[in-house]
Order: structure tokens, then sequence, then C-alpha cells
């Protein structure tokens, strides 16, 4: 069986080196190739890997950064012609943004180089973001932010903060309550979302309880959803702008 298709994390590494001035060439005996290809496996992405002995190997990496050549307007050679629609994509998202590229690749190697870190990744279930491969700065990051948010002691802490200005639990998004919906079921329950910007997540990103936003359930999903670039304020607007009067 073929190994799986490069998920967005991968293409953003290797896109990282290719555009590294001391990359060296493109072949499978550069040290900068063999390394990439051993932090590649180290990713909490793929638990299955049908044929381990040549998952991202130094070859298959070659290719890809050959792959990068052709869509790459200032080489002037041929390059590989089999680029995936998302490299396309991904080439065309950071190759006019390459420090905002180094840095979320910089992020991911730091996050991928802490084993701990790592198995707490591994943990996230899915979700159509993980599923689909659609944040743009990568499922590691996405997931990092998932484990952030699932921290009791600073959810417990946030929602305390809260009770205790305001005397209540309310979505900051569309403030809805769960405890004057359900009654005592509900009492105590909210979401917490992270509002730092994934781009700007690392391994040892230190939360406060500002960094934290209270919010029900049905927002936190919208919020993820379009993660990359929908924060609660702008949420906030948007369902102002479309909410309806209810049906009696």
């Amino acid at each position: 069986m073929r190994n799986p298709k490069w998920h967005r994390d991968e293409i953003i590494l290797a896109l990282d080196l290719y555009f590294d001035p001391k990359r060296g060439s493109i072949d499978d005996k550069n040290r900068r190739i063999i390394e990439l290809s051993k932090l590649l496996n180290k990713l909490p992405i793929f638990s299955d890997r049908p044929d381990q002995e040549r998952f991202r190997n130094p070859n298959g990496v070659t290719l890809k950064l050959s792959n990068f050549l052709a869509l790459d307007p200032n080489y002037h050679g041929k390059g590989m012609t089999s680029s995936s629609q998302l490299d396309k994509i991904v080439f065309n998202e950071f190759s006019g943004d390459r420090e905002k590229l180094h840095r979320i690749a910089n992020n991911i190697r730091e996050i991928a180089n802490d084993a701990r870190l790592i198995s707490q990744l591994r943990t996230v279930e899915e979700d159509d973001q993980t599923v689909n491969d659609s944040v743009i700065e990568g499922q590691t990051l996405y997931r990092l932010h998932k484990v952030v948010e699932r921290d009791s002691r600073i959810i417990r802490k946030k929602k305390e903060q809260v009770f205790g200005q305001l005397g209540k639990l309310a979505c900051e998004a569309c403030s809805f309550e769960f405890q004057a919906y359900y009654g005592e079921i509900g009492y105590g329950f909210i979401e917490c979302h992270h509002r730092t910007p994934l781009a700007s997540f690392k391994a040892n990103t230190k939360t406060t309880l500002d960094d934290l936003a209270l919010v029900c359930s049905n927002c936190h999903r919208m919020l993820h959803r379009k993660i990359d670039t929908l924060t609660v304020d702008h949420l906030r607007t948007l369902i102002k702008k479309n909410r309806r009067p209810p049906i009696n």
C-alpha cells in the first residue's frame, strides 16, 4: 500500500528548507534533507504508515523539493512536474511571506522535537480541521491549540475569574448561558477558546487568563472552523449581523 499524501505541516517544513539559502543541493545525500526526513517522521499526524521504510525518506523529501522547482518562477530549469494541488496552494500562500513561513516552520520543529508534547498531541481527537487538513498553519500547531484549551487547571481559573467579576458564565460571542437555559445541570459549564493566533503558537507558549475566552460549544466550533482568520470579536459581529428574532 502507498503511504498517505503529504499534509500541510510537512509541505511547510519542506518549503522552508527549499527557500533556505544554506539548503545545499537537492539530493538524498544532503545532510539537511536527511534531517528533515527524520523530523517528518516525528510529526503527530499519521498513525498509519503502510510503507514505514519509505515513509518520508530522504528520497521522498528530495522529490518534494524538486516539485517546488517547477513552481518557482525564479527557477529557469524544468524541475519535477508531479506537484500536488496542495503543494501549489502552500507555495502560493507562503512564497511571498517567507518570514511567516519560517516562523511557523520553526514552531512546528520545536514541537516535533519535544517527545512529551508530541505524545499529548497524538491524543487530540480528529475533527473537520484535522481530517480535511484545512488549517493554514498546519495540524501540529492546531493540535497544540486544542491541548492548551483542555488544560483543566487554567480553565478552572478562567471560570473563577469571570464568575467573580460577572456572577455568571456567558459566551463572549453570543451571550449564551448554559445554566440559564438548562438549569442546574448547566451550572459552571462553558468552554474555553485560546485567542493566540496559530502562527504565534510555540512549544513553550505560556497561557495567561487574558489569552482565553469563554465560549459556548457552537461558537467554539465556528471559531475552530475558521481558526486562521476568525476572532471572538469578529464572530460576535457576525452573530449580531445575522441574528434573527426567535420564532414563536
